[in-house]
C-alpha cells in the first residue's frame, strides 16, 4: 500500500492506474470519507484520466485523529505531497469535495476565511490559511471544487481576502442547489467574482454530489469538462 510521511504522520493514498492516460486527477474528499469511497468515480473518467485519492489525516488508512485532520497549512502541505508524487509529463487537474476543496483553495492561497472582526467589521485572517500559493503556478491544468463550504470563499463577500485564482487556470464548481452544508449562495457571489469559474448547479442534490443519485450525471459532467481541459476547450480568463 503507498504511503508517504505528512505533516502529522504517515499518510495513505490510492492511485487507479489505466493504460496510457491522457491527465492526472488529484483527489482531495471531505470529513468522513476517504479514497476507498471513491472507487466508482475513478471508472467514470476511464479511459482518459488516472485518478490519485488521498486519505486526510485520521481518515482511511492514514494516521491522526478523525477529528482533528489538522490546520489548513497542514492539509495544504499533505495535498501538495502527493500532487508532487503524481506529478509526471500529463496535464495534472486537482479535485476537492468540502474539506477537500479548502485544501484546494488553500494550495492557490486562494482560500480566505469569513470571519469578521465585530469591531471594525473587516476580516480577520486566521495565521492558518495560506495566503501565499504553495504550488507552482503551471502545476495544474485545471481545478475541480465540489460542494466548497462558505468558509473558504470569504463568506461570498465581494472583496474577500486572499490570492486571485492564477491566471488561465480552469476552474469547474460543481454545486448542489439543496446543499444544507454548504449553502449554494456563498459560492454563487464567488463565482461572480471569477471568470474562469463555470459554476453547475444541481437540482434536488445536496452536498455529496459523487454520492447522490446524481452522481453520473456528475460524474459524466467532470469528464466532459476535464477532456476539455486537456483538449484546451475549458473556460478561462
Amino acid at each position: 500500500m503507498p504511503f508517504f510521511d505528512g505533516a502529522r504522520g504517515r499518510m495513505h493514498y490510492r492511485r487507479w492506474p489505466i493504460e496510457h492516460p491522457r491527465y492526472t486527477v488529484v483527489l482531495l474528499p471531505g470529513i468522513g470519507q476517504h479514497s476507498g469511497h471513491y472507487h466508482r468515480f475513478a471508472r467514470g473518467l476511464r479511459p482518459a484520466g488516472e485518478v490519485w485519492a488521498l486519505d486526510t489525516a485520521g481518515h482511511g488508512l492514514s494516521e491522526g485523529d478523525p477529528e482533528r485532520p489538522g490546520t489548513l497549512a497542514e492539509l495544504v502541505a499533505d495535498a501538495v505531497r502527493l500532487v508532487e508524487l503524481a506529478r509526471g509529463d500529463r496535464p495534472l487537474i486537482l479535485m476537492g469535495h468540502s474539506l477537500g476543496a479548502v485544501t484546494a483553495l488553500g494550495m492557490l492561497g486562494a482560500a480566505g476565511p469569513e470571519s469578521t472582526d465585530a469591531a471594525t467589521g473587516s476580516t480577520v485572517l486566521d495565521r492558518n490559511y495560506p495566503l501565499r500559493p504553495a504550488l507552482p503556478s503551471d502545476a495544474l491544468a485545471g481545478l475541480v471544487l465540489s460542494g466548497v463550504p462558505k468558509r473558504a470563499l470569504g463568506g461570498g463577500a465581494p472583496g474577500a481576502p486572499g490570492t486571485p485564482l492564477p491566471q488561465r487556470l480552469p476552474v469547474l464548481a460543481v454545486h448542489g442547489v439543496d446543499d444544507r452544508r454548504a449553502p449554494i449562495d456563498a459560492i454563487r457571489v464567488w463565482t461572480s467574482r471569477h471568470e474562469s469559474v463555470d459554476l453547475r448547479e444541481y437540482i434536488d442534490a445536496g452536498h455529496d454530489l459523487l454520492h447522490e443519485p446524481v452522481h453520473a450525471r456528475v460524474t459524466a459532467d467532470i469528464a466532459d469538462w476535464m477532456q476539455g481541459v486537456v483538449v484546451g476547450l475549458a473556460r478561462h480568463p
